[in-house]
């Protein structure tokens, strides 16, 4: 119990009016007072905080150990410290080929498909794998031989271990970006994409893998969670896209875009570790933009291409390695593909960003960046670029088909 208030306490000693309580020296009474106060504040402190360590403690002892993979960078980074903050959470077990800054975390440094990783993830109730490779530059066949491995391995090490629940991170890429595609999906929808674009096939088989565990693992659990179009230190086509000097709109088609801040798919994983939520669900924004909402908004206007020429003269420069992104790329920018988050409303969950406050974001993080046709650009280049005409500027046929010829010319 905390000390009674030093009023309480001067009320006291006023009220007995025996001799003894009345010090013959007033200022070194009061001076015995206020010394008396401070050490009793400082005991107060001392109890209060002792106190709510007990409470954190219990607190804790009651929470899940949650280990998470790709905890070093990104998505993985951010959520590892916040989990670590978390009094709902016992322990948090980092795994990356690095160790991280967050240093209230258990570290383990290894290559996830190393199957030493069963003993590291040993103890530990939820697994959240983020360790994926999605990077436009990695070379394709090393990107899905680290992604479909790493989470095999880890699935496989998570069940002989006695782990009840992966969480797996996806894409809603994999409904797939169609001409028909209701808008929005719902989240139990048809998975209709194909392995077209920058690593989609991995994320397919990322989640038949999951749908599998548990036949093969029963007690096994797996939770699937799929960002919308993700933004916050990201590097994708989508976030390229808004890198072009004009916004490609292929003719006849209809694109719609739904952003997912960094933040708020922190905050669903997190959800996910805590099993407040399980299956299969998507995470994003409240509802959609229209692709004349976003040139408004962004102030960047459209250069509209027939189909056959944009996806003709994307095909072309990714065949002949001018750009990382492959023609079925552009699908996600024609097309809808938006779905609903019910699933996480029906939990409790609620986006903190606006699909508007992410496009702004998103605009001022790429500020200065020359991107076309999916390939960054330096100063020079978007420079000739610019200056050469509106589609050869867009698709930067020109300039880069020309620096190609003067590299064969020099072999």
């Amino acid at each position: 119990m905390s000390s009674p208030d030093p009023q309480v306490r001067a009320a006291r000693n006023l009220a007995d009016p025996s001799p003894e309580n009345k010090p013959e020296n007033k200022s070194e009474s009061k001076s015995q007072i206020r010394a008396e106060d401070k050490t009793h504040d400082k005991d107060d402190k001392t109890h209060d905080k002792t106190e709510n360590k007990a409470v954190r403690s219990r607190s804790r002892s009651r929470g899940p150990v949650v280990a998470v993979t790709g905890a070093a960078t990104g998505v993985g980074e951010l959520l590892t410290a916040r989990l670590a903050a978390s009094e709902e959470i016992k322990q948090v077990i980092a795994i990356d080929e690095r160790r991280g800054e967050v240093s209230e975390a258990t570290w383990h440094v290894l290559d996830v498909r190393d199957p030493a990783i069963a003993e590291k993830l040993r103890g530990a109730d939820v697994v959240v794998h983020l360790a994926l490779d999605l990077d436009l530059e990695t070379d394709p066949a090393a990107r899905t031989a680290y992604n479909v491995r790493g989470t095999q391995t880890v699935l496989t090490a998570a069940a002989a271990v006695g782990v009840h629940r992966v969480v797996l991170c996806t894409s809603a890429m994999v409904y797939g970006a169609l001409p028909d595609n209701d808008v929005p999906l719902a989240e139990d929808a048809e998975l209709r994409a194909t392995a077209e674009a920058t690593g989609v096939g991995d994320l397919l088989e990322i989640e038949r893998l999951g749908r599998r565990a548990p036949r093969a693992h029963p007690g096994l659990q797996v939770t699937v969670v799929r960002p919308t179009v993700l933004v916050g230190g990201t590097d994708t086509a989508l976030t390229r896209y808004f890198e072009s000097p004009r916004l490609l709109v292929v003719a006849g088609s209809r694109p719609t875009w739904q952003f997912c801040h960094v933040d708020d798919l922190v905050t669903a994983l997190e959800y996910a570790a805590l099993e407040k939520i399980d299956g299969e669900f998507a995470v994003g924004c409240d509802g959609w933009l229209e692709q004349a909402e976003v040139e408004e908004l962004s102030g960047v206007r459209r250069m509209e291409l027939p189909s056959a020429v944009a996806l003709g003269a994307a095909a072309r420069l990714h065949r002949i390695g001018l750009t990382p992104s492959p023609a079925g790329d552009l699908a996600y920018t024609m097309h809808p593909w938006v779905v609903s988050v019910s699933r996480l409303h029906d939990a409790g969950w609620r986006p903190s960003w606006t699909n508007e406050e992410v496009l702004a974001a998103l605009l001022e993080e790429v500020e200065g960046r020359h991107t076309v046709a999916g390939r960054r650009l330096g100063r020079k280049d978007a420079t000739a670029a610019g200056a050469a005409g509106a589609t050869v500027a867009l698709l930067g046929t020109a300039a880069l088909v020309r620096r190609a010829r003067k590299a064969r010319r020099r072999f």
